[in-house]
């Protein structure tokens, strides 16, 4: 496990010249795919916390607090090498969100058009979280063809994203706001 270290100051000027150091001590460019990775999971989690500061449904709001939670998971886990001990995504967190995927699924029913990532704001910003962590997804591919990356890590984003998908769907339902079908006759 990793220590929980407490932040005493908040700039150290070890950054200063674009180098940042791996969970484990490696340092690193900032510009390197490990860094971009964990920084986009970063960004998606702050998307969230923007999502949540919106009159979110109280069930959604949970979801995504414990989203958030495991977010920081994925950073610790995409913030390290094989060999560095630290806490990992697994299957279990993975099978947990599939179980919400289906269950709100069932809410919304099936989808029978294209619908535009719009709607109420909170559910604009659930899609615009998801966009970003497909964006994360992809940089993660991009990394694991040069580096080790946990596979459950690529596994728990891209099931993230269609939960992020399912819950602005439900989240528009069950507004006043409902969800914005495409229009390709315009």
């Amino acid at each position: 496990m990793v220590k929980k270290m407490r932040i005493s100051k908040v700039y150290t000027k070890f950054g200063d010249k674009g180098n940042t150091m791996l969970v484990g001590g490696e340092v690193v460019s900032k510009s390197s795919d490990r860094v971009e990775s964990y920084g986009e999971v970063d960004e998606l989690n702050s998307a969230l916390g923007v999502a949540c500061s919106g009159n979110m449904l109280e069930e959604i709001k949970e979801i995504i607090n414990l989203v958030q939670n495991d977010l920081f998971i994925v950073g610790a886990d995409l913030a390290s090498t094989k060999s560095t001990k630290v806490p990992r995504i697994g299957k279990v967190k993975i099978n947990k969100l599939e179980k919400t995927i289906d269950y709100y699924n069932k809410k919304v029913g099936p989808l029978k058009e294209f619908i535009l990532p719009s709607g109420s704001s909170v559910g604009s910003y659930l899609h615009l979280a998801r966009t970003i962590c497909r964006r994360a997804e992809r940089h993660i591919v991009l990394l694991g063809k040069t580096e080790w990356v946990n596979p459950n890590v690529l596994i728990y984003i891209n099931r993230l994203s269609d939960l992020l998908f399912v819950l602005a769907r439900h989240q528009n339902k069950e507004s006043d706001e409902g969800e914005v079908f495409v229009n390709f006759k315009k």
